[in-house]
């Protein structure tokens, strides 16, 4: 299915989308991009039903078209103090303001968001597999990420974070349970099943 290319054309649009929010560890990383109304591509969907050779392949595509494109993040540590949900709306609302064209109006992936941005928005249940500009958003985010668990992985090996970038699989909570846990894992979620002692190493 093609996505759409804007929700009212006669204005500029910004799509936002997060990834990361399921992880234990890392931060939540989020993307805001303003694509031209003319802007298409068959591949554009929602970052997690490509392929990765599709979605790195998109992202220099998605970079050199758009009207404006950004990343950023919201680190560990703020995801511990203000919880995951408020890490994510501060990482878009970062990536908004990076960008370097204001949009007038935003179309937020999922159903809440809040931030201190003087723009309209609109909240869009699974946007990302519904208009252009936030399926973008997603696969910035989603490649930036992946690469950054895997520059990760090797500082903190055993994790498996080059195969699972954070998510809460088999090989990571055996990785947790084996070596304890990093300074880039989330100590406000609940790591392992049980919650046994786990030790910190720094």
């Amino acid at each position: 299915m093609k996505l759409l290319p804007y929700l009212e054309a006669e204005r500029l649009e910004a799509g936002a989308d997060e990834v990361g929010r399921g992880c234990l560890c890392g931060p939540v990383v989020a993307a805001a991009v303003i694509l031209p109304n003319d802007f298409a591509h068959e591949l554009i969907n929602d970052s997690k039903k490509l392929s990765k050779a599709n979605r790195e392949r998109l992202v220099d595509e998605i970079k050199e078209n758009a009207t404006a494109w950004a990343v950023a993040e919201s680190t560990v540590e703020e995801i511990d103090e203000i919880n995951i949900l408020n890490a994510s709306f501060l990482a878009m609302t970062r990536a908004v303001q990076a960008l370097t064209v204001q949009p007038e109006h935003l179309l937020i992936d999922g159903n809440r968001f809040k931030s201190q941005l003087d723009i309209p928005y609109d909240c869009i249940i699974k946007g990302d597999g519904k208009y252009a500009s936030i399926a973008a958003a997603s696969i910035l985010a989603k490649v930036h990420r992946d690469k950054l668990m895997a520059t990760y992985a090797e500082k903190f090996p055993g994790y498996g974070w080059e195969r699972n970038v954070g998510y809460p699989t088999k090989e990571h909570r055996e990785g947790i349970t084996k070596l304890g846990t990093t300074p880039l894992h989330r100590q406000s979620f609940k790591l392992l099943p049980d919650q046994l002692e786990i030790k910190f190493n720094e």
